[in-house]
This record gives structure tokens, sequence and C-alpha cells, in this order.
């Protein structure tokens, strides 16, 4: 039998055998103020990922144009939307690690963070090495891959293990945009929603967040991962879904049909009971507590709508974390 490694009396503390659990979602400001969202939007928008116009040409314009006239816009949508626990997507995401991590034990050190404000992605690295993960699963709360957003997280996670002599062992989780798991989820968080209405809806949108088409060309899975999610789910639930695209930014060719004009032109075309939901998120944020279920709803009754409903993302439900943890032990797989 081996005797235990004995340590010189100088020699810095060092916790070693923990498993780490990192769920990382897209990021919010730490504020429904301006100055905390023009912080928020810089670090988002300066990200090569989202933003792929060469820094020469866009810096000027973020720092000239945007930053100094889409904050206070933004900082109203938010106001209107926080919590006494703050942002919707942060007391969402925070909800889920806790749900999770009481399902996978004290075995595995769960957390979050954001990949744009706090806390961030490399202080909650840098938190589980100093615990003493030697493994760490890191899970981007994406359904559909994209470039701006799994790539952007491990871009993040990467960043964040450089400075590192000591680097843990790393797994990130795959998208699950087609995982029976997922699909599931979805059409019971659905089908409980429907359940509750006041009417039966003529139409039932899938609202999937953006991209510009120039992204689609280039080869990012992401419109394709969106249909397919569509296509499985409305199979599973034997109803037809109407696909839109929201949160359409700046003068570049978006993914279409765009969410906004899908729900004008509705009523003109006979459709006057609409049920909307966002399967591309996995918690409720500000594009849908404010652009879906508040704006999305002026402009379809506007047009001449009578009944539109928003329902609620997956956020920290049975279904969703009875899908986490399907997805997560999956991954965890020799290491637990």
């Amino acid at each position: 039998m081996r005797a235990p490694m004995k340590f010189p009396q100088d020699h810095p503390l060092v916790q070693t055998g923990r498993i780490g659990l990192l769920l990382v979602n897209l990021g919010t400001p730490d504020a429904p103020e301006k100055g905390a969202v023009k912080r928020y939007l810089k670090q988002f928008l300066s990200d090569k990922r989202v933003v792929e116009i060469p820094s020469i040409i866009w810096q000027p314009i973020l720092r000239g144009i945007i930053l100094n006239t889409r904050p206070k816009k933004s900082a109203h949508a938010y106001s209107l939307v926080w919590t006494d626990e703050g942002s919707p997507l942060a007391v969402h995401t925070k909800n889920q690690a806790a749900a999770i991590g009481e399902r996978l034990g004290d075995g595995v050190m769960t957390d979050w963070a954001m990949r744009y404000g706090n806390p961030s992605v490399e202080s909650r690295i840098q938190a589980m090495k100093d615990a003493g993960c030697e493994r760490i699963l890191v899970a981007p709360l994406y359904p559909q891959h994209s470039g701006a957003t799994t790539a952007s997280v491990h871009d993040a996670v990467f960043d964040a293990i450089k400075a590192m002599r000591w680097h843990p062992a790393l797994r990130t989780m795959p998208y699950y945009h087609d995982d029976a798991a997922y699909i599931n989820a979805l059409k019971t968080s659905l089908e409980a929603g429907l359940a509750k209405l006041d009417f039966e809806p003529d139409a039932i949108i899938a609202s999937f967040h953006g991209m510009p088409k120039r992204t689609l060309e280039l080869g990012d899975p992401y419109h394709c991962h969106c249909q397919k999610t569509a296509r499985l789910l409305s199979e599973a639930m034997g109803r037809e879904l109407t696909i839109a695209f929201q949160s359409r930014f700046g003068p570049a060719k978006w993914l279409e049909p765009a969410t906004d004009m899908v729900l004008e032109a509705m009523p003109g075309q006979g459709t006057k009971k609409v049920v909307i939901f966002a399967p591309g998120f996995s918690s409720d944020c500000l594009e849908t507590c404010e652009e879906l279920a508040i704006r999305g709803k002026e402009q379809f009754m506007e047009a001449g709508g009578q009944h539109f409903a928003y329902l609620e993302c997956l956020n920290e439900s049975e279904a969703s974390i009875d899908m986490l943890e399907v997805l997560l032990r999956r991954e965890l797989a020799g290491w637990i």
C-alpha cells in the first residue's frame, strides 16, 4: 500500500478530485438601467461571433451610434420584465442550476454563468478550479447550435483556462435540437400551456431567435436545426406549427419569415387567435417576456387579432429538469 504523499510545510493547499458542471446562458445586464445596459451591450456586440463585421468598420458604429442610442430604449424594455430577484434569464438559469444540482447530488459541483455579464464564465471556471474540480462539463443552454451562441461559449471557456498552468479536463454538452428528451419536454410544456387556454388557437407560432441570413450561407447549422426542432415537435403533437424568426437587428438580410411581420399579417389572412412560444430559448428573457409577450401581443391585436397567448419557456419546470438530467448524465458518463 502506497503511503500518502507528503508536501513541504510551505506547499500551498490544492483542492483536487471534484467534478464540476457549469450551465451557461447568453447574458443579462446587472440592472435595468442605462449604464448597466450599455456595459452589457458593449460586451455582447463586441463579440466577433455575434457581429461578423470587421472591427475597423463595426467599432465606430457601435461606439459612436448604437451605444449612445440603444441602451436607454433597452433599459426601458428590461424594466418592464425585471423581477425582485433580477432579470428573468438570470433567475431561471440560477433556478435550473439549483434544481439539477439537487438531482445530481453533492458529487457534482453545479453552478451557472452568463456568456455576457455576470456571473462571468471566467469567474465560475476559476471558482470551480479553486474548489478542486479537475473535470468540468460545460453545458451551453442552446438547443440549436450557432457560432454566435454555442461556439461563443466555447471561446469564453477556453479563454478562461488560457492563463491556467493546471487545466481541468473539459467536456462540452453538444447541441440537442433533435434529442428525444428535448422534443418530449417541449411537447409536455406546450400541451400543458394549451390546455389552460380559454380559446382554441387558429395557429401556433414557434418563434426562434433570428440570425443574419449570411450565417446560413457560411455554413452555420442554426437554421436547419430550428427547422428540424419544429418538424419533430409538430409530428410529436400531431399539430401544424408556423416557424418564424424574431429579434432582427441592423440592415442585413435576416432569416425569414420575421415574427413581427407574421403576427401583423395573420389577422388580415383570417387567423384571429394565435399562440406563440419560443422553443429555442431554454429560459424566458427579454426577447420572450417583452418582445413576444408584450410587443408581439400589441402588434397582433392592433392588426385585428382577437385572442393572443404567449406560452412560457421550459425554465425550471419539471419537464425541463427531467430533460436536463437525461442530457447531463449522458455527458457525465464515466465521471460519475
